[in-house]
C-alpha cells in the first residue's frame, strides 16, 4: 500500500463534521471524547451542533479539524487492521501538517491537541495586535506573484505570497493596504480572478511574528518521535533531515508560506501516484487535480467514504 497521505488545514471545517464517524465507529467516537477530556470543553458538540460562527474562529476551527483527521485515520486503521508503515510519504496543509505527524506516530495525539491550540490562541492574539488579510489570486505564475507583492510593500505596509497552492493559485498575506494594492497589481498583470478571502488574519506573514516567541518555547517541550513515514514540511516542501528539525520546522511554518505545490510534486517524483485526503473536505484533492494530474486522490471523512476504499486501495491491474 504505497499511499501519499494528506490532511486538510484551516478553513475545511463546517457544522457536523465527524458527527457520522463517531456514531457509526467506536475508534473514532474515542478520539473526540478524548479531545473533549484534553481541551476541557465540548469541542465535539460545537462541531456537530455549530453554531457556524463560533466553528470558524481559529481557536476552534484548527482543533478541530486535527481532531476529524485523527478521526478519519483511526477508522481506517480499524477497518484495514494498518498502521500505515506501508505508506511511502505524508503531508498536511498547513496545520494538517500537526494531523500528518500524528498519522505518522511522530507526534502523540494528546500533544497535538494541546499543542494546535495553543497554535490557535496564539495566531488569533496575533491577529488582534495587527490587522491583516489574505487574498486568493488565480492566473498569475509564482515569478510575478512575489514581483506584485514586493512592488505593494513598503516599510509600513507588507505583503508576502503565503500558500503556493497549485499552478496558477496563490493566496497572498499581510497588512491589509498592501494586499488591497496587491491585489489592483494583479488584475492590472491579468489575472483571471482576485478574491479578499474571509479571515480573522494575515496567516503566514510577518504579522504572525508575535506568535512565534511562546510557540517555540512550547514546541521545545515537546517529544517527537520516529516517524513510520516521512512527513513532507509546509515550510522546505521535503521531509526534514532529522526529527530534531521537524519542531523547529513547525514554529518556522507560522510566518513562512506554504508550499503546498511543491510538496505534491516532492511525493510524485517520489514514487507516489495514488493519495488519500484524511479529514473534513475535498479541498487537497481538488489542488491535485491542477498540481499532479496523473496521480488519483480519494477524501475520507464520513462514512460513506470509506464503502469503495478497498477498491481504490487495489493496486492497479497488469495487462
Amino acid at each position: 500500500m504505497s499511499l501519499g497521505l494528506l490532511f486538510p488545514g484551516q478553513g475545511s471545517q463546517y457544522v457536523g463534521m465527524g458527527q457520522g464517524l463517531a456514531t457509526d465507529h467506536i475508534s473514532a467516537k474515542r478520539v473526540f471524547e478524548e479531545a473533549d477530556h484534553l481541551l476541557n470543553f465540548k469541542l465535539s458538540q460545537l462541531m456537530w451542533a455549530g453554531p457556524e460562527s463560533e466553528l470558524k474562529l481559529t481557536k476552534y476551527a484548527q482543533p478541530a479539524i486535527l481532531v476529524h483527521s485523527v478521526a478519519t485515520v483511526r477508522v481506517m486503521q480499524s477497518l484495514f487492521d494498518c498502521s500505515f508503515e506501508n505508506s511511502k510519504m505524508g503531508a498536511g496543509h498547513s496545520l494538517g501538517e500537526f494531523s500528518a505527524h500524528v498519522a505518522a506516530g511522530t507526534l502523540s495525539f494528546s500533544d497535538a491537541v494541546r499543542t494546535v491550540q495553543l497554535r490557535a490562541d496564539l495566531m488569533q492574539s496575533a491577529c488582534l495586535e495587527s490587522e491583516g488579510t489574505m487574498a486568493a489570486i488565480i492566473g498569475i505564475d509564482d515569478a510575478e506573484i512575489a514581483s506584485i507583492c514586493k512592488a505593494a510593500s513598503n516599510s509600513q505596509d507588507r505583503c508576502t505570497p503565503a500558500n503556493f497552492n497549485s499552478p496558477g493559485q496563490t493566496v497572498i498575506s499581510g497588512n491589509i493596504e498592501s494586499v488591497k494594492t496587491a491585489m489592483d497589481l494583479a488584475l492590472d498583470l491579468g489575472a483571471k480572478r482576485v478574491v479578499e478571502l474571509q479571515v480573522s488574519g494575515a496567516f503566514h506573514s510577518h504579522l504572525m511574528r508575535p506568535a512565534t516567541e511562546m510557540f517555540a518555547r512550547w514546541m521545545s517541550s515537546i517529544s517527537f518521535h520516529p516517524s513510520k513515514f516521512p512527513i513532507v514540511s509546509n515550510v522546505t516542501g521535503m521531509p526534514p533531515e532529522s526529527s530534531v528539525r521537524i519542531g523547529d520546522l513547525l514554529v518556522k511554518q507560522l510566518t513562512s508560506p506554504v508550499l503546498w505545490a511543491p510538496s505534491i510534486r516532492y511525493m510524485v517524483e517520489n514514487g507516489i501516484k495514488k493519495f488519500l485526503e484524511l479529514g473534513p473536505g475535498s479541498v487537497l484533492r481538488g489542488l491535485n487535480r491542477r498540481i499532479a494530474r496523473d496521480t488519483v486522490c480519494k477524501s475520507l471523512g464520513n462514512p460513506e467514504d470509506f464503502e469503495s476504499l478497498e477498491e481504490f486501495l487495489q493496486p492497479p491491474q497488469r495487462r
